[in-house]
C-alpha cells in the first residue's frame, strides 16, 4: 500500500462538491442580503456598486441587480466631474466585457452595455463595432450582439453601403448565416430602393395611390439590385441545398407588394334593408370612421361585423331604417365613405331589382399573387428554370420544391396547377412531418385558384368538392356567393369567418369530418343545408343554425347526432323554421 495514490470514492467527491455548493451558495445570499438591504436604504455608493460587481461576475442575468448598478452610476454622475464618468463608465465597459465572457448572449449585460454606451460623455464607437465583430466571429447567431451592433451602427452613423459590406464578408464565410442574411433584408431598401416611377399601362389599377414616403416605403428594392441578390443567393442554395437561410433570404426577396388598403366590395339588398361591406384588409367599423350616405344623406347606421368573436373583420354589416329602400319602383344611390383611408365606393340600386353590389375583380387586383411588372415577370421566369435546374440535382430538396411553388403562384397560378399539385404531394412525402402544414398550403392556394376560376366565368355559384381540402381561406372574397359546394373534402370545421357569406342561400358539406359549425351565424339568405356524412354529435352543435331565419332544408345523414333518441321532435322544437329535415 507504501507510495501509493489514496483516491477518494465516489461518494466522498460528491461530498466535497456538494459543501463547496453549500459554501458558495452561502457568500452568494449574503452578498445578496446585503445589496438588498442597501437599496431599500437608499445607498448608492461605491461599496454597494463593488457588491453587485462582485455578484454579476459569477451571475451576469440577474436584472434587479443590473438595475440597482444603474441606479448608482446615475447618482455618481451627478456627484463627479466629466473625465470622472468618463474613466467610471468605461471601467463599467471592462467589467461588462469579463460579463460577457461568463455568457455572451447575457440579456442583462446586453442591456446594460446599451446603457452604458448611451451615456458615455466620449463614446468610442469603433471600439464597439471592433467588440461586436469579435463576438460575431465567436458566433454569428448571437441575436443579441446583432441588436447591440444596430445600435452602435446608428449612434455612430455608419454608412449603410459599409454595413452592407460587413454582410458580404460574412455571408462569403458562411452561407448559413441567418442573421446576416436578414440584416442584409433591413439594408438594401435603405441603399437600394424601389423606383417611385409611374407603373406600367397594365398595373394602372393595382397604383392609384401617391408614391409612399420614405417613411412609410414598401420596403422593396429596385430591380437591379435584385438581380445581383437572385445571383448571390442562388450561389447560396446551389452551395447548400439543404440550408435554409438562403432560402428563406430568397423568399423574401420574391416576396410580393402590399395590397392597397380599400373598400372592396359594396352589397345593398333591399329585401333585408341591408348594407355590406367588404374591405382589403380586417378593419374595426367603429374605429375606422366609416359612414353610409343613402341619395345624398348620411345615415345613421350601427356597424357590425359577421361574427361577435370578430372585433377587427374585412365584412361589416348595417340594418337600414324600416322603409327606406324597400320599394321596389325607387332607385337609390349608396355611397360608404372610410374615411380613415380618404376613399370610398358607391352603389347603385335600381328600380325593380332586389339587390345591388360594386366590387373590384379579383382577377384584375391579381389578389393572390406579387404585382410583378413585365421586367420582373421575365426575371422570374428566369428564377423558376434555375430552381427548376437545381431540383433536377436535388430532386427530393423540400426549400426547392416549395421555392417552385411560389415562383409559379407568383407567375401563372392557373397555368401551373397541375404541376403545383403535384409538387405538395412530393413535399408531403419528403417532409412527412410537416404534411399537415403542406396540405394547408395546398388548400389556400385550390382555393385561390377556383375564385380566379369563378371571377373569370362572372358567376355566384362556387365549387370546391373533392379537393382535399384541409381548411377554408378567402371567405371575405366570397361576400357575394349563392351556392358553394364543400363535400367531398377534409374540413374538420365551418370557421367563424365562415358568416361572411351573407348572400348564400345553399350550402352542401356532405362528407368531410365537419363537427363545428362556429359559421353557421346570421346567415340571412341560407335556405338549404346539406351535412350528410360528417360529425357532428351533439344538438348544441347546430344552435348556430337557429340564427338562420330563412331555413328550410337541413339533411344530416349520416352524423353521430342522429343516435340520439327523439332527435326529430327535439329538431322540430330547436329549428321551427325547417320544413324538410333528413336524419
Amino acid at each position: 500500500q507504501h507510495g501509493r495514490v489514496k483516491l477518494k470514492s465516489t461518494a466522498q467527491q460528491e461530498e466535497e462538491k456538494r459543501k463547496e455548493r453549500e459554501k458558495k451558495l452561502k457568500i452568494y445570499v449574503a452578498g445578496r442580503d446585503a445589496i438588498f438591504t442597501k437599496r431599500m436604504e437608499g445607498v448608492l455608493d461605491d461599496e454597494a456598486l463593488q457588491l453587485t460587481q462582485q455578484l454579476l461576475s459569477s451571475n451576469p442575468d440577474f436584472a434587479t441587480l443590473w438595475n440597482y448598478r444603474r441606479e448608482i452610476l446615475l447618482h455618481l454622475e451627478t456627484v463627479r466631474e466629466e473625465d470622472d464618468v468618463q474613466k467610471m463608465y468605461e471601467a463599467e465597459l471592462l467589467f461588462l466585457e469579463s460579463c460577457l465572457k461568463v455568457n455572451p448572449k447575457s440579456y442583462g449585460s446586453w442591456h446594460h452595455r446599451g446603457w452604458v454606451s448611451a451615456r458615455l460623455p466620449r463614446p468610442d464607437w469603433a471600439r464597439e463595432l471592433g467588440l461586436c465583430d469579435r463576438c460575431l466571429s465567436l458566433d454569428d447567431r448571437n441575436f443579441h450582439c446583432w441588436d447591440y451592433r444596430r445600435m452602435v451602427v446608428k449612434m455612430s452613423g455608419v454608412p449603410v453601403d459599409q454595413e452592407l459590406q460587413f454582410t458580404d464578408r460574412l455571408i462569403g464565410s458562411n452561407f448559413s448565416n441567418y442573421s446576416s442574411w436578414h440584416y442584409r433584408s433591413t439594408l438594401l431598401p435603405l441603399l437600394h430602393p424601389e423606383s417611385p416611377d409611374p407603373p406600367s399601362p397594365c398595373h394602372q389599377h393595382s397604383h392609384s395611390s401617391p408614391p409612399p414616403s420614405p417613411q412609410t416605403h414598401s420596403h422593396r428594392v429596385c430591380e437591379e439590385q435584385l438581380l445581383k441578390e437572385y445571383e448571390l443567393v442562388q450561389n447560396a442554395f446551389f452551395t447548400d441545398p439543404n440550408d435554409q437561410s438562403a432560402w428563406f433570404y430568397y423568399r423574401w426577396l420574391l416576396g410580393r407588394a402590399e395590397r392597397e388598403e380599400m373598400i372592396s366590395c359594396v352589397f345593398v339588398s333591399r329585401e333585408e334593408e341591408r348594407v355590406a361591406v367588404a374591405f382589403s384588409r380586417p378593419v374595426n367599423a367603429s374605429s375606422s370612421g366609416l359612414m353610409l350616405v343613402l341619395d345624398g344623406q348620411p345615415q345613421r347606421v350601427e356597424w357590425r361585423s359577421v361574427h361577435p368573436h370578430f372585433r377587427h373583420s374585412p365584412v361589416w354589416i348595417c340594418a337600414l331604417p324600416p322603409g327606406t329602400i324597400s320599394d321596389i319602383i325607387n332607385e337609390h344611390n349608396l355611397t360608404v365613405h372610410w374615411t380613415e383611408k380618404h376613399t370610398h365606393r358607391d352603389c347603385a340600386l335600381y328600380t325593380g331589382r332586389s339587390e345591388s353590389w360594386c366590387r373590384d375583380s379579383a382577377t384584375d387586383q391579381e389578389l393572390f399573387r406579387s404585382e410583378l411588372s413585365v421586367e420582373k415577370t421575365s426575371v422570374l421566369q428566369s428564377e423558376l428554370q434555375s430552381c427548376n435546374q437545381l431540383l433536377e440535382l436535388e430532386p427530393q430538396n423540400k426549400w426547392c420544391l416549395l421555392t417552385i411553388v411560389l415562383l409559379m403562384r407568383a407567375l401563372d397560378p392557373l397555368g401551373y396547377e397541375r404541376e403545383t399539385l403535384s409538387h405538395f404531394q412530393t413535399l408531403k412525402e419528403v417532409d412527412s412531418m410537416r404534411s399537415a402544414y403542406y396540405g394547408d398550403l395546398c388548400s389556400k392556394f385550390m382555393i385561390e385558384n377556383t375564385i380566379l376560376k369563378m371571377e373569370y366565368a362572372e358567376v355566384r355559384v362556387f365549387s370546391l368538392s373533392d379537393k382535399n381540402l384541409t381548411m377554408l381561406c378567402h371567405l371575405d372574397q366570397l361576400l357575394l356567393v349563392t351556392h358553394i359546394n364543400l363535400s367531398c373534402n377534409q374540413l374538420l370545421r365551418l370557421p367563424p369567418q365562415f358568416a361572411m357569406l351573407q348572400c348564400l342561400e345553399v350550402l352542401e358539406a356532405d362528407d368531410n369530418a365537419i363537427e363545428n359549425l362556429d359559421g353557421l351565424y346570421y346567415l340571412p339568405k341560407l335556405q338549404e343545408v346539406s351535412l350528410k356524412n360528417n360529425q357532428i354529435s351533439k344538438l348544441s352543435d347546430l344552435q348556430l343554425l337557429t340564427s338562420c331565419p330563412k331555413l328550410t332544408c337541413l339533411d344530416l345523414r349520416g352524423n353521430p347526432v342522429t343516435q340520439i333518441a327523439n332527435i326529430q321532435s327535439e329538431l322540430t322544437e330547436l329549428l321551427p323554421s325547417v320544413t324538410d329535415l333528413l336524419i
